[in-house]
């Protein structure tokens, strides 16, 4: 839970990106404040995906400042972009394993890259990701090939948990899932968020997801944020792109869903 004196975790001002003459974001601002869960959605084009690899710093705005942990992204040299990212992990829409490797290497391979640790310490703490996320010792010895959809969501969770980061980025986690693996995994994240006392920033179009997982949610339209808040109080934002996803009949159903009890 966040209090008033903290500082923005990532703070985003005058973010501005164009493509020649194709402008993506215009004086856009945006803080991720510590410990919450801050969804970005937005319509085709509104540069959600954009916005997500720019505070990663693969790819650089026109102009503006995107500072994480305090540090601006695009202003550091090499040895403290590199302990920057030490300090997150990354979930990607279809969890970009590598092929080659077994479920155990590929999330032993940020350990290997980034720390200089014994070979047994690194199988060791690989094995205890893979166990968070429910993923056995057998299925560690696993090619990506042989894994369902919802185990190499899990093994990627795994491997962007690898660093012990403080934040974790997702990109459309529960894309592709069907729906009692999809809420099987946001309770996982749920659970993860909490244990791990992680700050997560997450691109998702899915409604139950958003609103069972978001602290926050900012919306992308017009070449910036134009609202920022929780869940509720955004469907009292008057603006077509919100009354159009959010009120629509998938929204609906969403909210519906959301505030009827489990059955235990």
């Amino acid at each position: 839970m966040t209090t008033a004196d903290q500082q923005p975790l990532i703070r985003i001002r005058q973010l501005w990106t164009q493509f020649d003459s194709f402008v993506v974001h215009q004086n856009l601002d945006l803080d991720v404040m510590p410990g919450e869960i801050m969804s970005l959605v937005g319509g085709s084009g509104s540069g959600k995906t954009t916005l997500l690899r720019q505070i990663l710093g693969l790819e650089r705005p026109t102009r503006g400042t995107v500072k994480v942990f305090g540090e601006n992204i695009h202003s550091g040299d090499g040895e403290s972009q590199r302990r920057l990212r030490t300090r997150w992990g990354m979930l990607f829409q279809q969890g970009a394993l590598f092929s080659a490797l077994t479920t155990l290497d590929n999330v032993a391979q940020p350990m290997r890259e980034l720390r200089n640790l014994p070979e047994d310490l690194i199988r060791d703490a690989a094995l205890f990701k893979l166990s968070l996320v429910g993923i056995t010792p057998r299925d560690a010895m696993k090619m990506p090939a042989d894994l369902s959809g919802g185990m190499i969501k899990r093994v990627a969770l795994a491997r962007a948990l690898a660093l012990e980061p403080e934040l974790l980025f997702l990109d459309e986690p529960t894309a592709g899932l069907d729906p009692q693996r999809s809420d099987e995994f946001v309770e996982l994240i749920r659970t993860l968020h909490q244990q791990m006392r992680l700050t997560v920033v997450m691109v998702t179009h899915d409604l139950d997801t958003l609103y069972a997982l978001s602290t926050r949610i900012a919306v992308l339209a017009e070449k910036h944020v134009i609202a920022c808040a929780p869940p509720r109080e955004i469907l009292s934002v008057h603006h077509p792109f919100i009354e159009e996803f959010f009120l629509g009949e998938r929204g609906k159903r969403a909210l519906t869903e959301l505030d009827t009890p489990k059955q235990v």
